[in-house]
């Protein structure tokens, strides 16, 4: 899906801005898929109305009242670099966090405030990899595939394999997570229910995936993921992206904005109902990972709502891709199963940091190849050079270029490399 230049100014600037608190990319990727197709907004409408209703309904909230769910998970790997491509015991660490945290058997249960004590849920949600894929065939429900995108923001091109990411499987049946470099601020970001099948899932960087290997603090809880499968699960953030705004959820207080770090209780704001103050531990606030610790009654209830009868993720119900004793072909190995593409070794571009010259040379089969559009955009979003690749070896001036962070993009047809530059 094509986005406008503004969202792609706003990724870049993000990209200068020293990482201080948590950014979920969900409320600025909704709005930008709404301002490019306005039609979206009334899909949105009725997925949130679906809620609504069945929350609302408590002869309707009984239907899936008690029932475990259980979500078949499909994680895509996406790798530039080795360190990216996570390790098994990593995605097995963030699947344990997702169970625990939305079944309240996290350790740091025991930090929820006595106030807000009476208030938490348990989900009866549960996540595991899927067993089974999409044609019936046994699987270990991990993918990894080798890109040539160095980093990925919000317009979801890791959720397309001919823009370098991996195609979704069907969202009816599995919740998909795909785990990439994401490029500036962004830990991580989520379709809502009534969004486009194809785009439909999670995105979370690799660096905040899970609690063990490659993560980094003060996200290295797993609770990026677990945020950002709330808004896939209908939930909006706590402070509802709003001055003073709401979530549509009774029993979370209203809160003047988002919280960061690690607040002291209580923490208490213009629009705070009573001296309690804001629920800042909740997984839908900006908190630090260690700071997070439950989900309530009432976005339980919105949640689940999803999977009533006729509503968007009803077909979860009748989804056995948990179960691998329903899978054709024989055992797998113990390991999960790696499907990795070659690198484009055959592109070098140098120097960099930059001089006055860099130099973009083709090698080995990709000297027949040479045909490609180029752009570079400084951290801002402007275009400070536009041309052809029209030789093997092609030289641009960049002594003009002022000291900082670009962003060089070469492209083909639905085929794009992006490699991030210094001049210093």
């Amino acid at each position: 899906m094509k986005f406008s230049s503004v969202f792609i100014l706003f990724f870049m600037l993000e990209m200068s801005v020293a990482q201080a608190q948590r950014n979920c990319g969900t409320a600025g990727y909704i709005q930008q898929l709404i301002t490019t197709d306005p039609f979206i907004k009334n899909s949105f409408n009725k997925a949130a109305a679906q809620i609504t209703a069945v929350s609302n309904n408590s002869a309707a909230r009984d239907i899936v009242a008690d029932e475990i769910i259980n979500l078949p998970v499909v994680i895509h790997i996406l790798y530039n670099t080795s360190i990216q491509n996570i390790s098994l015991a990593q995605v097995q660490s963030q699947l344990t966090v997702l169970n625990n945290d939305y079944s309240n058997l996290n350790a740091d249960r025991i930090n929820t405030p006595t106030v807000f004590a009476t208030l938490v849920a348990d989900t009866r949600i549960r996540f595991c990899l899927a067993q089974v894929d999409p044609q019936g065939r046994r699987t270990t429900g991990i993918i990894r595939k080798y890109t040539k995108t160095d980093f990925f923001s919000p317009e979801d091109a890791m959720k397309y394999a001919a823009q370098g990411g991996d195609d979704a499987w069907d969202c009816k049946r599995y919740l998909n997570i795909w785990v990439c470099n994401m490029g500036g601020r962004t830990l991580g970001y989520s379709s809502i229910p009534g969004g486009p099948a194809a785009t439909d899932g999670v995105v979370i960087s690799y660096d905040v995936f899970g609690t063990t290997g490659n993560v980094r603090s003060p996200y290295d809880k797993g609770r990026t993921a677990t945020h950002e499968t709330g808004h896939w699960l209908g939930l909006k953030h706590i402070w509802g992206d709003a001055i003073c705004g709401t979530d549509d959820v009774d029993d979370t207080p209203v809160q003047q904005y988002y919280n960061y770090g690690c607040p002291t209780f209580p923490h208490v704001t213009n629009c705070s109902p009573n001296g309690n103050g804001d629920m800042y531990m909740n997984f839908m606030d900006f908190t630090n990972d260690d700071c997070m610790n439950l989900f309530t009654k009432g976005q339980k209830i919105r949640m689940r709502a999803l999977f009533a009868e006729n509503n968007i993720r009803n077909s979860f119900l009748l989804s056995f891709a948990c179960d691998s004793t329903l899978a054709q072909g024989g055992a797998l190995p113990a390991i999960d199963t790696t499907v990795a593409v070659q690198p484009f070794a055959g592109l070098k571009i140098y120097p960099n940091p930059l001089q006055s010259i860099v130099t973009i040379e083709y090698i080995g089969e990709l000297k027949a190849s040479v045909l490609k559009t180029i752009n570079i955009f400084n951290v801002t979003g402007n275009k400070v050079y536009s041309g052809t690749v029209i030789s093997a070896k092609t030289n641009i001036n960049t002594a003009g270029l002022a000291k900082g962070v670009y962003i060089l993009s070469i492209q083909e047809g639905a085929t794009r490399i992006t490699k991030k530059l210094i001049k210093e």
